[in-house]
């Protein structure tokens, strides 16, 4: 039995009971079942931020790469430097010219040394080899310490001339050079008027060690 002092007992409304503001039975749900001591279920973690930063620069690093790849890559296929065809075989027209002794070629000698008397040797074997007196010339170089001596030619159509000059004389370099041409005099000319062609030797230091 209550005490005559304490607060009167509320009484627990009654879910069947007439709602009072729309006259009808009020309306249950699942929600009205569950405990009020149950702990929260379902709740979802947040998500680490430092995980999604570092996701962010391992793809833009990614992407970096992957673009400088590309640029080198369209680089070195536009200069020829990359190239995925078959590599060209090396012509075979080059040919090493046939030396041939031609002895209606003038030849000035020029002795390239200190050492004296190695023109004077230059144009005998020249002139032993088939040449005119009168078309061998000897005369001293400006230098003195010319390494390797050397038919020069001054046409590529005389190249098979200065190989056999080169030949004539023991064996020496040629070179396609018309820095020692000279200008023949009237007499060495053809019998139509045309310079006569003239093959150059410089002897050198090679040659006197000989």
């Amino acid at each position: 039995m209550p005490s005559p002092t304490s607060p009167p007992e509320q009484e627990q409304p009654d879910p069947t009971a007439l709602s009072a503001s729309t006259g009808r039975p009020a309306a249950t749900d699942r929600f009205d079942d569950v405990s009020p001591n149950v702990s929260r279920v379902g709740a979802h973690r947040a998500e680490n931020p430092r995980l999604r930063i570092g996701l962010i620069v391992f793809w833009s690093a990614v992407a970096t790469v992957a673009i400088v790849a590309a640029g080198v890559f369209g680089t070195l296929l536009s200069t020829g430097r990359l190239s995925f065809g078959p590599a060209a075989a090396p012509s075979g027209t080059s040919q090493v010219v046939a030396p041939k002794v031609d002895t209606s070629y003038q030849v000035l000698v020029l002795n390239a040394t200190a050492e004296t008397g190695l023109g004077a040797r230059i144009r005998d074997q020249v002139i032993a080899a088939g040449w005119a007196d009168a078309d061998v010339e000897v005369s001293n170089a400006s230098s003195t310490d010319f390494p390797t001596t050397t038919v020069y030619y001054a046409r590529p159509a005389d190249e098979a001339a200065a190989r056999g000059l080169a030949d004539a004389i023991g064996g020496a370099e040629v070179s396609l050079d018309d820095t020692y041409q000279v200008v023949a005099p009237p007499e060495t000319t053809a019998a139509d008027g045309a310079s006569r062609p003239q093959l150059v030797v410089v002897v050198g230091l090679d040659f006197g060690s000989e």
